[in-house]
C-alpha cells in the first residue's frame, strides 16, 4: 500500500474527531484549540520523559536538547490563548451547556507534566476514575520528577547535595531547602566549572518560566470569557487559577538569584 501524507498522518480519522454538541459556531474553536494542546501536551511529555531518563544517565547533551524543545512547544501551548480568548462571553454561554462537568481541570495530561516537572499532589489523583488513568499518574508519582533528577546528578558531581533530598517519598513535595539553593549557587557562581550544570538549571528555569506564562494566559483568558464565574468543573474560577500561578516548581533556582 502507498503511503501518503493523508494516510502516513491519519487524518481522516483525526480531522473526524472534531465532533460539537451544541450547533454553536464556536464550539468548533473551543475543540480545535483543546485536541491541540493535548497533542502538544502529550509531545512534551515523550520529551520529559526521555530527558529525564538522559539526566539519570549522566547523559546531559540530548537532554538539555529535549528540555529546549519542550520550552518551544510551550510558545505554542502559550499562543493559543490568544485564538481562544477570541471567543467572546456571548459565545462562550451559548455552548457552555454541552460541556456538562467536564473541564481542563480534568486533563491528565496535563496533571502528569505537572508531576514530572514536581508539583505532586496525591489528592489530585481522585480527579480521574479510569483505572489506566490514575495507574499512570500513581506510576509517575512513585518515581524521581525531572527537578529530583537533576538534584541526583549534582549530588554525583561532587556538590553537597543533603541525603534526604535523594532518597525520600517523591509523592510529596519537598520543601525548599537552603542546603539545595547553596548548592546551585556554587554553580551559577562558578559556571565554567560547571557549564554543563549551569545550562541544565537555565533549561529548569526556561520551562517554570513558560509554564508560568501558560498559566497567567490560561487566568486572564478565562478571566476575559467568563468572568468571575465558577469554572465547568467545579472549580471558583479565576480565584482558583491565580492561586495556581503562585505554585514553584524548581524554587531553589528561583531562590538562587536573590543570594547571588
Amino acid at each position: 500500500m502507498t503511503i501518503t501524507y493523508r494516510s502516513y498522518l491519519r487524518l481522516p480519522e483525526l480531522l473526524d474527531l472534531q465532533t460539537p454538541l451544541s450547533g454553536v459556531h464556536d464550539e468548533l474553536l473551543f475543540v480545535t484549540i483543546h485536541q491541540a494542546s493535548e497533542l502538544w501536551m502529550k509531545l512534551c511529555l515523550h520529551e520529559l520523559g526521555e530527558a529525564r531518563r538522559r539526566i539519570a544517565a549522566d547523559d546531559l547533551p540530548p537532554a538539555l536538547k529535549m528540555m529546549a524543545r519542550v520550552s518551544r512547544i510551550q510558545t505554542q501551548l502559550i499562543q493559543s490563548w490568544e485564538v481562544l480568548a477570541t471567543m467572546t462571553p456571548a459565545d462562550y454561554a451559548a455552548m457552555r451547556g454541552s460541556l456538562g462537568q467536564s473541564s481542563g481541570f480534568q486533563s491528565d495530561q496535563y496533571r502528569c507534566l505537572e508531576f514530572i516537572m514536581g508539583n505532586r499532589n496525591a489528592a489530585m489523583l481522585a480527579l480521574f476514575v479510569e483505572e489506566a488513568v490514575r495507574a499512570r499518574l500513581t506510576a509517575e508519582l512513585a518515581v524521581p520528577s525531572l527537578y529530583d533528577e537533576a538534584l541526583r546528578l549534582l549530588a554525583r558531581r561532587g556538590l553537597p547535595v543533603p541525603a534526604e533530598r535523594i532518597e525520600r517519598d517523591f509523592a510529596q513535595i519537598a520543601p525548599p531547602s537552603r542546603e539545595v539553593e547553596a548548592c546551585w549557587a556554587i554553580v551559577y557562581g562558578q559556571p565554567h566549572d560547571h557549564w554543563d550544570l549551569y545550562e541544565l538549571a537555565e533549561k529548569l528555569v526556561d520551562l517554570e518560566y513558560h509554564v508560568q506564562l501558560w498559566r497567567f494566559g490560561h487566568l486572564k483568558t478565562v478571566e476575559r470569557v467568563i468572568g468571575f464565574k465558577t469554572g465547568t468543573g467545579g472549580t471558583a474560577g479565576v480565584p482558583y487559577l491565580a492561586k495556581v500561578v503562585e505554585q514553584r516548581f524548581f524554587p531553589e533556582l528561583l531562590d538562587v538569584r536573590t543570594s547571588l
